[in-house]
């Protein structure tokens, strides 16, 4: 054992005296493991990031969660066209699938509608996010509160002009004021703002609830009537745990199938969009992300594994009076071969290092920067380091058996 830690601390020597000797020769062989090991990590740690932040947004929804609505959430068989014909689902087709409906532990109802301009006193923050729900949508969704509170069923079904800031629109209409009791303008109509979410930071998807405002859907009905060709309505379906999700499926399509008079042989006129649907979706464009991500730094790391067997053999050919003299001393082919094995790795390893560092800085940077948290995990680290390291033992492995098998006497004489 004491032998190989000192032939490690001799590699590592003889790396040094590699990199201080011909410092550029050297760090532009490194240079390809340092892009590769860049390139992956960098990619690899990003997805990680989306991944973490994708967690973090959808962790408050269940991935059973159903929208009923007129268009898909993925690609479909049923032409553009007809899919354009679909009729929005109505606010009385909500109360009946909520009444006939089983096993479903919320039901909720949205309406998708333009972006508005919110104003207090002489503040006005523009292109608000509205989102016009019914009362059940806190529990669908999971909402955190800074301050006050969600409208109840009673505010909800009367329509009643009462509404929930985000932390963002919020801070900019009242600053360091407490807006809750506050009347805001919004429609033209006055509302009594009645609670302040909690900040959740920006969303991967474009709004987030700090820019969004809450308002009961049933205001919104009053407002522009239930045939508003401008909006689109949504019925959200939180099925209790552990049902057949297939089963459930059926019964919320033959319910509606039902309520809307179509035929047998007729195609459903909406879409039932299960969550976890758009999550896979998700999942799938991160899996390719990585895969492009490994097939690009795959040719850096090619680049960089010539360059370290070209740091090696040069190496060899430069020590080869040393390596004469080792073995005529009784050292050992194996002892050779391993010596510059570790070399290789150590130069390698270096080099990885660096195309570390550079994402570190990078994910400092781009954190501090922007409103994502940009993590490179302990596990990428390993990862690359390891990669690095079998880089270099690949690279080395020629060059290594190369100064193995030289013979003591024409090493000598060679380097003479």
């Amino acid at each position: 054992m004491l032998v190989y830690l000192r032939l490690l601390n001799e590699s590592f020597s003889f790396a040094m005296n590699a990199l201080r000797n011909n410092k550029l020769r050297t760090l532009l062989s490194l240079l390809g493991v340092t892009i590769g090991i860049f390139s992956i990590i960098a990619v690899l740690a990003a997805v990680d990031s989306l991944d973490r932040k994708i967690t973090k947004d959808l962790s408050s929804l269940d991935k059973n969660t159903i929208y009923l609505m007129k268009f898909s959430f993925g690609p479909s068989d049923i032409p553009q066209w007809k899919r354009e014909q679909f009729p929005n689902v109505e606010y009385d087709e909500y109360t009946y699938m909520k009444g006939a409906m089983t096993n479903t532990a919320q039901m909720g109802y949205q309406i998708f509608t333009k972006r508005e301009s919110i104003k207090y006193d002489s503040k006005t923050v523009s292109d608000v996010n509205v989102v016009p729900v019914s009362h059940e949508f806190i529990d669908i969704q999971g909402l955190e509160f800074e301050k006050g509170r969600f409208y109840n069923e009673s505010e909800a079904n009367s329509g009643a002009t009462v509404i929930v800031l985000g932390d963002e629109i919020a801070k900019q209409l009242f600053e360091n004021f407490d807006p809750i009791g506050k009347n805001v303008r919004l429609y033209g109509k006055r509302f009594t703002v009645i609670g302040v979410l909690k900040k959740e930071g920006a969303g991967l998807f474009g709004d987030s609830n700090d820019t969004t405002v809450f308002i009961p859907v049933n205001f919104v009905r009053q407002l522009y009537g239930d045939s508003n060709t401008t909006s689109t309505n949504v019925i959200i379906l939180k099925p209790e745990k552990g049902i057949d999700m297939e089963a459930y499926k059926g019964e919320i399509s033959q319910k509606l199938r039902s309520y809307r008079g179509l035929k047998s042989g007729e195609i459903d006129n909406f879409f039932i969009n299960v969550f976890s649907g758009f999550t896979d979706f998700i999942d799938n464009i991160l899996g390719q992300m990585n895969v492009v991500g490994w097939i690009i730094s795959g040719f850096s790391l090619l680049v960089g594994g010539f360059g370290i067997a070209n740091i090696m053999f040069v190496s060899v050919k430069e020590r080869t009076n040393l390596i004469g003299i080792q073995k005529s001393l009784g050292a050992k082919n194996r002892f050779i071969l391993f010596q510059f094995l570790f070399e290789a790795i150590i130069l390698s390893v270096i080099g990885g290092i660096i195309g570390l560092l550079l994402v570190w800085i990078i994910s400092v940077v781009l954190t501090k920067v922007v409103d994502f948290e940009f993590v490179l995990g302990i596990g990428n680290v390993l990862l690359g380091t390891g990669l690095a390291a079998l880089i270099g033992l690949i690279s080395g492995i020629l060059p290594a058996i190369a100064a193995s098998k030289l013979d003591p006497v024409e090493a000598i004489r060679t380097g003479m």
